[in-house]
């Protein structure tokens, strides 16, 4: 994983709990890095430990942190200087969520190493779709629950999101049924 959310992760844990429980933290998953770079590939060890550490102290489940951090990813790279690429990525919720590919390979010529998940939706309807999510790494699907919540808030839309199918059950991808309504 790229430094930008590990930074991201230690930001939201400092904003909503102290520094002092990041330090906390950091001690627990014996995360020797000071201070993560952006634009760094970190090992993706760095981030399952810092999630495992982070569900110890603050008594949460990792898929609770991890849909959490979701949620406050979306406004975190916007505010990164991502924001005018969002921009470009559609105007509504179904929009973006139809274009996340396209962003991934954008985002992609400035993280060589970036190994993006894959998003597909189908049975596209006025208020609803089926997403689906496909990805090489382990533990991240909580994760699309918060994005797809942290995007609802940022087209202003209300969204309720249920996964239909998990790779954890032995389905080769994961799916979410998406059920939206703009404000």
């Amino acid at each position: 994983m790229y430094g930008l959310v590990n930074k991201a992760i230690e930001e939201m844990v400092c904003s909503r709990f102290g520094k002092n429980t990041w330090q906390e933290i950091k001690q627990k998953a014996e995360l020797e890095v000071d201070v993560f770079i952006s634009m760094e590939a970190y090992p993706d060890d760095i981030t399952h430990r810092l999630v495992k550490a982070a569900s110890v102290v603050l008594g949460l489940s990792a898929a609770e942190i991890m849909q959490a951090f979701g949620e406050y990813w979306v406004q975190y790279t916007a505010d990164e200087g991502y924001g005018e690429l969002m921009d470009m990525s559609g105007d509504n919720l179904p929009e973006f969520l139809e274009n996340l590919d396209h962003l991934h390979a954008r985002v992609g010529i400035s993280f060589p190493k970036l190994m993006p998940p894959s998003f597909e939706c189908t049975d596209t309807e006025e208020e609803s779709l089926n997403l689906h999510y496909r990805s090489t790494r382990e533990g991240l699907t909580p994760m699309v629950i918060g994005l797809v919540k942290g995007l609802g808030k940022r087209f202003d839309t209300e969204v309720d999101i249920t996964q239909t199918q998990s790779r954890n059950e032995g389905a080769d991808h994961d799916e979410f049924l998406v059920k939206y309504k703009p404000q």
